[in-house]
């Protein structure tokens, strides 16, 4: 009876010591992947999304919890990140470990007449990666 008690009371020991452990979190990562020639609405929409980034998560940016990339699909190593993240055209892509958000419709949507509205969608994406 004293050996289960004691187990008991071990057992608990270690969930409670495991439930109080930070989990690790996965970096956030915003990805515009283009190609070398862009349209006035392809460079807007890097503007905005790098903005965005910039503006909304400066601490996190600074902290390496974050990063805007932007990947030129033309070149070798765009070529090689577009087809880890399974991207063949212009992209706007959320990403955290397996999650991803892609925001490309609603980019090329926002980006020249609302990006305030591209803005929201990104923080959106990102605040729901943050949960």
């Amino acid at each position: 009876m004293k050996k289960s008690v004691l187990f008991l009371l071990v057992l608990f020991t270690v969930s409670v010591m495991l439930a109080g452990t930070p989990a690790t979190t996965a970096k956030i990562e915003v990805f515009y992947f283009h190609f070398t020639r862009r349209c006035m609405t392809c460079q807007n929409l890097e503007k905005t999304a790098k903005k965005a980034v910039e503006t909304l998560y400066a601490d996190k940016l600074k902290k390496g919890e974050i990063s805007f990339q932007s990947i030129n699909l033309d070149e070798k190593a765009g070529e090689e990140i577009g087809t880890m993240h399974k991207v063949e055209g212009q992209t706007l892509l959320v990403t955290c470990g397996d999650k991803r958000v892609d925001l490309t419709e609603k980019g090329f949507l926002y980006a020249n007449n609302d990006p305030d509205k591209l803005t929201a969608e990104i923080k959106k994406a990102i605040d729901g990666m943050v949960k």
